[in-house]
């Protein structure tokens, strides 16, 4: 067994979620290729299993019972948080990982190849290149972990929008001045999150056009 599997487990179950083993399994998977990967590559500075445990993966599953069915697209997808996660838990959902990192990119790509995933992609190019943007379409839910404000990643996501499409913003503190700034366009539910073993604030906020 892995052995970090019985603390995935607990943490997932304290998150209100019952993942298979199956799942926890390839969660792991996930987490011991980004690790391997990361000694190379940098993909993220978090480097320790046990962290990364909490950082990336307890805390991407955190939102996970609070997102909208449908195709997701995940906005500076980095080394595949919460994105890739997201993938590995739904496998019904199509998700579509996107970042201009080539590095992070490769990553993801050889890690879909190596367990044949079906329901992911991922996609290098910047967020606003418009060739991609028309070949892509349109996305029931976006996420991101990336942007530092808020008002760039509604920026960055309307083009992927259709009408009922849900912006799902991972943010530590809730932004204020930003939410007021977009009252008149997009109406806001903020989940408080809490992360298992994570003593820092962590809020999702899901935007929708008014």
């Amino acid at each position: 067994m892995h052995p970090f599997f019985q603390a995935l487990k607990q943490g997932s179950q304290r998150l209100g979620l019952e993942l298979s083993e199956e799942t926890l399994a390839l969660l792991l998977k996930y987490q011991d290729a980004l690790l391997l990967w990361n000694k190379a590559y940098n993909l993220t500075a978090i480097r320790a299993p046990a962290e990364m445990l909490v950082k990336h993966l307890l805390d991407s599953l955190s939102i996970l019972n609070a997102l909208p069915e449908g195709r997701l697209l995940d906005i500076g997808t980095g080394g595949g948080m919460p994105g890739m996660i997201i993938a590995l838990c739904q496998p019904e959902r199509q998700c579509v990982l996107l970042d201009s990192n080539g590095k992070k990119i490769r990553f993801l790509k050889q890690f879909i190849a190596d367990l044949k995933l079906e329901n992911v992609v991922a996609v290098q190019t910047r967020v606003e290149n418009e060739a991609m943007i028309q070949e892509l379409g349109q996305f029931d839910v976006i996420t991101s972990r990336a942007f530092a404000s808020l008002t760039d990643f509604i920026h960055a996501s309307q083009p992927y929008m259709h009408r009922q499409s849900v912006i799902a913003a991972m943010k530590g503190l809730i932004p204020e001045n930003e939410i007021v700034a977009f009252q008149q366009q997009l109406l806001c539910e903020t989940i408080e999150l809490h992360v298992p073993d994570l003593d820092e604030q962590r809020h999702l906020l899901l935007l929708k056009q008014i």
